[in-house]
């Protein structure tokens, strides 16, 4: 097995000490993060976010949202002007500003493996809803929750849009959704990995009952990994932030990493250290200290 495939942990093995070299990239989760709770990027964090660029270390954001919703912080990519977008499912360049965005690096869920997993998660929890997330597109089921405040392009069931013939059928399928109403979030989760298998890679980063599927072995951590190789930039180079647990192999996999104050308990079990909450300014507080810790 390749190093980079050894992502799957949920916990750092006890002991593990952090990484003691300069780190070359910084890996930010956003939403319960970077972001304040309002989604705003503090001027603190803006200046902190620029200082570690200016000392040559690259700041990747890497989140769970979709491309379409990274206005928020695409004023601070910086020169290289990438962010990984999906859970790992595209890495995207936000160059040009909103709505110009540029696809770098797509790993799609397969249409067969989506609806193998519609279908037996369907069986495994009557009432689940799903909606689908592709590269420039959006679409739900009738009774899917209207939980963002964006329209969906087409509303039809799961089945349907990822049908070979559905709506934007030559878009690729970056993820699927899959809502509860009633479920636990942490058992829904613990269920859908059971019941989809190896069909899907299931976390989630909502504190409700909703869970992200993306392709096998697709992760944030594994496309970190790969933008990385891509840079020469190992493991133990790179400093992670997050707080939920589509962040748990992220934090798993970099040399140095940090849950939030506000992270679920398995984030915090993952990574090397904790940093104040996201309301806090925790990712520019720590970003802070590792600039005059490397003077």
């Amino acid at each position: 097995m390749r190093e980079n495939d050894r992502m799957t942990s949920a916990t750092r093995q006890p002991g593990t000490p952090a990484a003691a070299i300069r780190p070359r990239l910084i890996a930010t989760d956003l939403d319960g993060t970077l972001l304040h709770d309002d989604k705003s990027v503090s001027p603190r964090t803006v200046a902190a976010l620029a200082a570690a660029e200016e000392a040559g270390i690259e700041v990747f954001f890497v989140t769970g949202r979709p491309a379409r919703w990274m206005d928020v912080v695409s004023d601070h990519v910086h020169g290289h002007g990438l962010a990984i977008c999906g859970n790992g499912a595209a890495v995207v360049d936000l160059h040009g500003g909103p709505g110009a965005h540029r696809f770098v690096k797509v790993r799609e869920l397969a249409r067969g493996n989506a609806l193998d997993a519609v279908r037996l998660l369907r069986e495994a929890a009557p009432g689940t809803k799903f909606a689908v997330e592709q590269t420039y597109g959006f679409h739900q089921e009738p009774d899917y929750p209207r939980l963002f405040v964006e329209k969906p392009d087409h509303v039809l069931s799961a089945e349907e849009l990822l049908a070979a013939d559905g709506p934007s059928a030559d878009q690729p399928v970056l993820k699927i959704l899959a809502h509860h109403a009633s479920l636990d979030p942490d058992a829904f989760l613990t269920l859908a990995r059971l019941a989809v298998g190896e069909r899907a890679t299931v976390t989630r980063s909502s504190p409700s009952a909703l869970l992200e599927l993306s392709g096998p072995g697709v992760s944030k951590a594994s496309t970190l990994a790969l933008c990385c190789a891509e840079r020469g930039i190992s493991h133990e180079e790179v400093v992670a932030f997050g707080d939920m647990p589509n962040d748990i192999e992220m934090l798993t996999w970099a040399g140095q990493s940090y849950a939030m104050g506000n992270a679920h308990p398995d984030a915090i079990a993952a990574a090397t250290g904790r940093a104040p909450a996201n309301t806090e300014d925790g990712v520019a507080i720590v970003i802070e200290q590792l600039l005059a810790r490397h003077a």
